[in-house]
């Protein structure tokens, strides 16, 4: 939340600004104001929030509360679902206006709204009237009473109106709405705020010019949602403030379903909880997974069975079998000792964190710049390629490298100081070597500018050679010396110095950037189920759909209505045994067969009836309930009418699930 805060303070305070301005000019009439006036311009905030609509609504309430903080208690929010038509919409905003609850199905027929022991009629002059009062009362209050914003924003705030999704408003309430708005302005300080999915462009395809021209319009634009997702990550994920991490995979799901389903940022926070919270309660070790300062007290805390988990961990086992056959004995016998090596394991295993996000951001810092950005643009690409196996053995990693060692200088000097002060940043003393190293590299390249002038040229061109020499022969033995000079060619200093520089920065990489797979214990902070985390998020409801409709009791929980080996049971929903019918036929079903097997199945346990009368009534009600299933059936897109044959109709679906 403080994140998602600090990323709109800027497009809030914009808006704040903007709304400010607008109420100033109506307060105190300046000469803008009253030309404004004279077009009966109404002043509107285009507030383009891209596609990513889940996220739009903490950022219309993080805006609403800063209004009413500093500008104006007179906010109202709107909804294009709630405002079919123009009585609508102006019943729900005078309902916000007043801090009243209006029920629409009740009003129907009456355009008003109840205030206290009053009726209101919904309309512009009953909203002036009602803001008239509001505002001579409050001018009659004392002065000392305390307020969040000043004197003259209290004296005659504006009436702020938030459309959220302007797009799905229709043409006609928003040209009813603006056109009469724009006749009263001079009467009531009315600021419009339109929330755009699209492009601005949408206010002239929705309006035509003779409404558009009646808006004084400003655009203001969000952060994009990609912009805010790395800020995400890079708060949340590469820092050593929290010891849960995610695991490549893991971390792939998300942000697979965050690029090619929704681009909200909500929905991939939402999966980051549930990725926390799938692993503590499914990790036995997950109590290990916690501040540096509190290792020490947990892993002591310790039972055998927890020792015993911590035994069996892969990660674990491999660094069992590397040591010497006496510390072997000792970690797999020895609780006490074992301990003692998991408190230094874990501990190590934060430094490991600490060092991977700081050289991670270094090897950004030279992989962003490239042309062709061969490890990708945003440190979430690398990130994952980090995590997945040695990136240093990756032919991105090698492109990088090749296309690092033909940067300039300007570039290179200004990512050595990129990097300096990235490693500065850290707490420890891990780095203290490589800043010296790279504040040495940054020395040699300011003592080039000063030699390169005494290094340009030294020996006579050859091409100037080849002017003199006209015969053949001379032209074909200067052309091979000059081959030979260009292929013995020696580096120049600043050459030598760039590999030097390039291959310093791969030893970083090949030393920080182990993938945490290969750390002991990865497994106690690292969550790494993608599988279940996919079931959770990817829904798949065709084949909750056939389980449901297949075996009725996994959801209902009763065991009455379980059947083994393909076999139907009477005692299940109508629309399960149609459902199993169904799964027997083919393309095409007959509904007279459908029928009779379904009353076979239905009458199953029941006794023979001799009554003639009473038996054409069951019949009756088991055709009515036969119909009713093939119907909901249908609504569920498993069949659908044949036009071939009038009493047959079409199955939909094919396969298992």
């Amino acid at each position: 939340q403080q994140i998602q805060e600090n990323l709109n303070k800027q497009l809030l305070d914009n808006l704040v600004s903007f709304l400010s301005q607008s109420h100033s000019d109506f307060q105190e009439k300046t000469t803008e104001w009253t030309c404004r006036m004279k077009f009966r311009e109404i002043p509107t905030a285009a507030l383009v929030l891209g596609v990513n609509v889940t996220d739009h609504d903490l950022t219309f309430r993080g805006l609403s509360d800063v209004l009413q903080d500093n500008i104006t208690p007179y906010v109202a929010l709107l909804e294009a679902k709630d405002c079919p038509g123009i009585k609508n919409l102006m019943q729900k905003l005078m309902g916000q206006l007043m801090n009243c609850d209006i029920e629409v199905d009740s009003l129907e027929d009456e355009d008003c709204v109840q205030v206290s022991q009053n009726r209101i009629r919904c309309s512009m002059p009953s909203l002036i009237s009602w803001y008239d009062s509001v505002t001579k009362k409050t001018d009659s209050e004392t002065p000392s009473k305390k307020r969040n914003s000043s004197s003259r924003h209290w004296r005659s705030p504006p009436v702020v109106v938030i459309f959220k999704d302007m797009e799905s408003f229709t043409t006609k309430v928003l040209q009813d709405f603006i056109v009469i708005s724009s006749q009263h302005i001079h009467e009531l300080p009315l600021v419009l705020i339109f929330g755009i999915a699209t492009s601005p462009m949408i206010i002239h395809r929705l309006l035509p010019h003779s409404v558009s021209s009646l808006l004084c319009i400003e655009l203001f634009q969000s952060l994009s949602c990609k912009e805010h997702l790395s800020t995400i990550i890079d708060k949340l994920l590469l820092t050593s403030r929290f010891p849960f991490k995610l695991g490549e995979k893991v971390l792939q799901v998300l942000i697979n379903i965050f690029l090619y389903h929704d681009f909200s940022v909500q929905n991939f926070i939402k999966g980051f909880q549930l990725c926390i919270v799938e692993h503590f309660y499914s990790q036995p070790l997950s109590v290990l997974c916690c501040h540096l300062v509190d290792i020490k007290k947990r892993v002591y805390s310790l039972s055998h069975d927890q020792c015993e988990n911590i035994r069996r961990l892969p990660s674990f086992r491999r660094y069992v079998e590397k040591q010497e056959s006496g510390k072997q004995i000792e970690l797999l016998t020895n609780d006490s000792f074992l301990k003692e090596e998991t408190e230094k394991l874990l501990e190590d295993l934060h430094v490991y964190h600490e060092n991977y996000v700081r050289i991670l951001k270094c090897l950004h810092v030279f992989t962003s710049s490239l042309p062709k950005y061969p490890l990708g643009k945003q440190i979430r690409e690398l990130h994952c390629a980090c995590l997945e196996n040695r990136v240093w053995e990756t032919e991105e990693y090698e492109s990088s490298l090749q296309l690092a060692r033909m940067l300039n200088k300007t570039d290179l000097v200004t990512m050595l100081q990129q990097c300096v002060e990235i490693l500065m940043s850290s707490s420890g003393k891990e780095f203290n070597r490589a800043v010296e190293k790279l504040k040495e590299f940054l020395t040699q390249f300011q003592n080039l500018e000063a030699e390169a002038s005494q290094e340009r040229d030294v020996s006579v061109s050859p091409q100037k050679e080849l002017q003199k020499k006209t015969d053949l022969y001379h032209l074909q033995k200067t052309l091979l010396e000059l081959k030979e000079s260009r292929r013995s060619k020696k580096l120049t200093k600043f050459e030598m110095l760039r590999f030097e520089v390039v291959d310093y920065i791969d030893s970083l990489v090949r030393r920080y950037l182990v993938p945490a797979e290969e750390r002991t214990l990865h497994e106690i902070v690292y969550f790494n189920a993608a599988a279940v985390l996919r079931g959770h998020l990817n829904a798949a409801p065709r084949t909750a759909l056939h389980t449901a409709l297949n075996n009725p009791h996994w959801y209902l929980k009763n065991q009455a209505l379980r059947c083994d080996g393909g076999g139907i049971s009477n005692k299940a929903p109508d629309i399960c045994i149609v459902y199993k019918l169904h799964l027997e036929c083919g393309r095409l079903i007959n509904l007279v067969d459908w029928l009779e097997a379904f009353s076979t199945v239905v009458m199953a346990a029941e006794e023979p009836n001799a009554d003639a009368a009473s038996s054409d009534q069951v019949d009756d009600v088991i055709h009515a309930r036969f119909i009713r299933a093939v119907s909901e059936l249908e609504l569920l897109g498993f069949i659908k009418p044949s036009k071939q044959k009038t009493d047959h109709v079409a199955r939909l679906t094919w396969g298992g699930c």
